[in-house]
């Protein structure tokens, strides 16, 4: 079998026929003598230059055993190959591969892929959504815009959830370009930034040092950004999540004494805040510098945040 392309088959063919030597044509097309030779016997033979047709590997399933396989598993979408091989006899063997369950289910369409993360949903969860769904089902754009949507994001410099993929070749493990360089402790260095956005306006970028419980939320945050900015709109209405920070009886106190108006959201809700994109978006021009250092991350976020205001203002 020469392990070249067709078109070259064809032209070491012709060399060939020319009356060229088969070490020559070999040579010219950078390949093994034998090959040439082999190709030349094909071609005496079968007078083509393509392979000889073969026949498949024999399958160690049956038809019956395919649609068990498949079956099983659209039953059982958690079950896993390695039991459905140990319960399925082959044809050859008293059982069957874990791999060979894969390439049957991926014959049927039906891959292993990460499963969708959903909340626990109880009937009283959903009456609570319907209810504000219908209460709020009327607003107009002129109602949206005037909620303040805050929100709390980490940037960190390096990721680490694990879902980093390199492509490499086997034995590649420590080739120069596929190690994965990462700091041991603290993911190296992370800023935590607070901030609130609508339709025209925007909060000053707060950073927050360590982590945000109910007090530090109410002192840091609420107390000297959040009420003077609604004081200056008093028309608009805050929205934050049902995080344990936003949601303590000595925050809800607080916002009660200070007349804030709060946009109600029932409990295990889609995050649907609009700030959530203006995160990404940070943190995508953020990564595409590939900057290092706490002070000059931070730096850039403020940079890009102010920067977003007067996208804002246009």
């Amino acid at each position: 079998m020469l392990p070249h392309p067709a078109h070259l088959c064809e032209r070491a063919l012709g060399m060939l026929q020319g009356g060229m030597r088969t070490a020559d044509v070999a040579r010219a097309i950078n390949c093994n003598v034998r090959a040439v030779r082999r190709l030349r016997q094909r071609y005496g033979e079968t007078g083509r230059t393509a392979d000889r047709p073969r026949s498949d590997r024999p399958r160690v399933t049956t038809p019956a055993q395919d649609r068990y396989i498949r079956t099983s598993h659209l039953r059982d979408r958690y079950r896993m190959a390695t039991t459905t091989a140990r319960v399925t006899p082959g044809t050859h063997n008293p059982s069957i591969s874990a791999q060979t369950v894969r390439n049957r289910l991926r014959e049927a369409g039906l891959r292993a892929c990460r499963p969708v993360v959903r909340q626990v949903l109880t009937r009283h969860h959903w009456q609570q959504r319907r209810l504000w769904a219908q209460t709020h089902r009327r607003w107009t754009r002129q109602d949206w815009q005037k909620v303040l949507f805050p929100d709390e994001s980490r940037f960190c410099l390096t990721r680490g959830d694990g879902r980093i993929h390199v492509y490499r070749r086997r034995n590649e493990h420590y080739t120069e370009g596929c190690p994965l360089e990462r700091v041991r402790f603290g993911g190296g260095g992370s800023v935590m930034v607070w901030g609130g956005v609508s339709q025209q306006h925007r909060t000053e970028l707060v950073v927050i040092a360590g982590n945000l419980n109910a007090v530090r939320y109410r002192e840091d945050i609420l107390l000297p950004h959040v009420v003077p900015f609604l004081q200056a709109h008093p028309d608009m209405t805050l929205q934050h999540d049902n995080a344990t920070s936003h949601t303590a009886r000595s925050v809800r106190d607080f916002l009660q004494d200070r007349n804030v108006s709060v946009l109600p959201w029932p409990a295990k809700s889609p995050d649907l805040n609009p700030i959530e994109h203006i995160w990404d978006l940070l943190d995508r021009r953020m990564r595409a510098w590939a900057i290092q250092g706490h002070i000059i991350q931070f730096l850039l976020v403020t940079c890009l945040w102010n920067l977003f205001s007067l996208c804002l203002s246009c």
